[in-house]
């Protein structure tokens, strides 16, 4: 049998409600995950290395990369862009690698649009109270950002049912494991297996 290729996964869901920290135990815990690193035209910070938080573009590149169809997805927010690099998705997906992209809902409906088999995860805490105390508790935002973000969400809330799956994020080493069970139960879905499966028809014929 050929190498097993991975799948692409979105993970999108409200602020606040942990999808960075649930993203990066993922990646602690099991081995066969890559998380998509986006191209943007915003200038490092300090800490941030090319090639590890973004791919660092100007926007002449990047709109070099719009035109020649190199990005998965794109967005323009406070005059710079942010993308996801098709090149180094599909490279991970045939090395065998589930690839995540952490992205907005708008740039998920887009990819899945583009990529019909794409996994979309929607990533919630098991209540609107818990968010709001979440966001409250992180004890970084006004109250005026907080009631923009709970605003946000109720729009953001309109989209869920476009997702393949809902995660729980109460308790975060049972919901890690849950999403690693969702993740790798659809590589044994059907329509994803039709190589394997002409294969097995075409060698049960010659036997």
């Amino acid at each position: 049998m050929s190498h097993k290729r991975g799948i692409l996964i979105v993970v999108s869901g409200f602020s606040g409600a942990g999808k960075g920290t649930l993203m990066k135990r993922l990646l602690e815990v099991y081995d066969n995950y890559a998380l998509s690193v986006s191209a943007t035209t915003r200038q490092p910070r300090s800490g941030e290395t090319h090639g590890i938080e973004y791919f660092f573009k100007s926007v002449d590149e990047f709109e070099k990369m719009i035109a020649q169809d190199e990005l998965i997805e794109y967005a323009k927010y406070v005059n710079n862009y942010y993308g996801t690099p098709k090149d180094y998705v599909v490279s991970q997906l045939e090395a065998g690698k589930d690839v995540i992209l952490e992205i907005e809902i708008q740039g998920a409906l887009k990819v899945k649009e583009k990529y019909p088999d794409t996994l979309l995860l929607f990533v919630t805490p098991p209540s609107a109270e818990e968010l709001k105390e979440r966001l409250v508790g992180r004890g970084t935002e006004t109250m005026d950002v907080i009631e923009s973000r709970m605003k946000r969400a109720v729009e953001e809330a309109k989209y869920m049912n476009a997702y393949d799956y809902l995660i729980i994020n109460d308790d975060l080493e049972t919901c890690v494991k849950e999403m690693h069970y969702v993740i790798q139960s659809e590589h044994g879905r059907v329509s994803r297996c039709n190589a394997m499966i002409e294969q097995i028809q075409k060698e049960l014929q010659e036997l």
